[in-house]
């Protein structure tokens, strides 16, 4: 993002940028079991790694950290880097708030939601040639909902994380695939 990230107008729709008032939930979120054990650096974030992260992240023009809105609620948070790639290929991730909508009985909703709201941010928004990212193998629902999105598989490979060996799947979208 560069500049402030309160400045200019907010988005009214699914994606908003992420804000200064979102660092603790998204901390949260990020902290959850379920999201840890999914993601590619397992261990409990603390503030103060959460906080220099958010001030690297807050003015790097090649990323961008927007918070999904479920029913007008915040409810994950979807990062995109590579945006100034000559390319245009983008990486992207997300999380959701995993206790919040489980309570509320909107998770697969909100996730599917959160899916399409990026996908169409990255190629309508972000002018994207090419959407990809990392996901572990075992991690099945989620390669199973980026296929349904049109990602294909792209590649497999293994990755240290936390100090044991994962095997990572790169799935990617073309543009108008």
């Amino acid at each position: 993002m560069t500049g402030s990230p309160t400045a200019g107008p907010r988005a009214t729709g699914p994606l908003r940028p992420a804000d200064d008032g979102d660092l603790r939930r998204m901390l949260r979120w990020r902290n959850h079991p379920q999201v840890r054990a999914v993601s590619l650096t397992s261990h409990e974030i603390g503030p103060a790694e959460h906080a220099a992260w958010w001030s690297r992240v807050r003015v790097d023009p090649d990323r961008r950290v927007l918070v999904h809105l479920h029913d007008g609620e915040p409810a994950g948070v979807v990062t995109f880097a590579g945006l100034t790639s000559p390319d245009r290929a983008l990486t992207w991730g997300f999380y959701l708030d995993i206790a919040g909508l489980d309570a509320r009985g909107e998770l697969l909703p909100a996730w599917l939601s959160l899916e399409r709201a990026a996908i169409a941010y990255a190629f309508d928004t972000l002018g994207a040639r090419t959407l990809g990212g990392e996901t572990l193998a075992a991690n099945r629902p989620v390669l199973a909902l980026h296929r349904r999105f049109g990602f294909r598989e792209v590649r497999r490979y293994e990755r240290d994380i936390d100090g044991t060996p994962h095997q990572v799947v790169w799935t990617e979208k073309s543009r108008g695939r």
